[in-house]
């Protein structure tokens, strides 16, 4: 029993990845952090931070800790922390998170919903807290 559970706290907080020569269909779940260089098809919960590397593919609804987005995804994310759309990826699906980053030359068609302040040159519609009414 001791053996086991010092396996499972040295895994908390390790990363997975699914090679560039790997397929997955089905739900995948984890404490960790995962990093995709293949594809995936189904929905994504961790605990840890999420990578869809350059040439990675995921059809997925994904719950992570932070998420980037390097390749392609096709769902929606919610992110506790940062979700960061680089550049060359294409991204299809809402994004909520702390903040959200879309570099130029990244692709991106949905929603964003996260907290932000207005730059003052904006901000004269706005509440003494400079977030937009």
């Amino acid at each position: 029993m001791m053996a086991k559970t010092a396996r499972s706290h040295a895994d908390v907080g390790s990363e997975a990845v699914i090679g560039r020569a790997t397929r997955v269909r089905g739900r995948v779940s984890g404490d960790g952090s995962l990093r995709i260089e293949g594809s995936i098809e189904g929905d994504i919960s961790l605990r840890g931070d999420l990578t869809v590397d350059h040439g990675a593919r995921a059809a997925s609804n994904i719950d992570a800790q932070a998420v980037t987005i390097r390749g392609e995804l096709a769902g929606d994310v919610q992110a506790q922390g940062v979700v960061r759309i680089e550049v060359g990826a294409k991204v299809r699906g809402d994004m909520h998170g702390e903040s959200v980053t879309i570099e130029e030359g990244a692709e991106f068609t949905g929603h964003l919903a996260t907290e932000f302040d207005l730059p003052p040159e904006l901000s004269e519609n706005t509440t003494n807290s400079g977030r937009r009414r």
